[in-house]
């Protein structure tokens, strides 16, 4: 599945940006590229607008906390809104275990956070 960024509002301390579609290991690069091209060295805020989001994995994760460090270096913030309960159950599970290393590999990881949000959306 492929991912569509949408740029919402942009000003010189905040970035909005709406995703749809999958947030993984084949279109995380491509957020990843995006946001390294839309933050400037003034921005604070980095705001996910995730509605469209219907699957995320440990890549999509890695780019978004990749951003909250960013922020937060700087005094800033990221919020993150209207997520699938699919998605949410993901953030709920690794904010909950944010030191722990529970599976093998990545694969493992990914499988486990796929059917974690198949079950929440039934």
């Amino acid at each position: 599945m492929s991912l569509n960024i949408v740029e919402r509002n942009k000003t010189e301390e905040a970035v909005s940006l709406e995703l749809q579609g999958s947030l993984d290991s084949d279109t995380a690069p491509q957020l990843d590229q995006h946001l390294s091209e839309a933050i400037g060295s003034e921005t604070k805020v980095e705001a996910f607008n995730m509605a469209g989001i219907t699957f995320i994995s440990s890549a999509g994760l890695r780019v978004i906390f990749k951003t909250l460090k960013l922020m937060k270096s700087r005094g800033g913030q990221v919020s993150v809104t209207q997520m699938s309960k699919g998605v949410r159950k993901v953030f709920e599970i690794v904010k909950v275990m944010p030191d722990l290393t529970v599976f093998a590999d990545q694969a493992e990881m990914d499988e486990y956070l796929e059917a974690v949000q198949r079950r929440a959306e039934s």
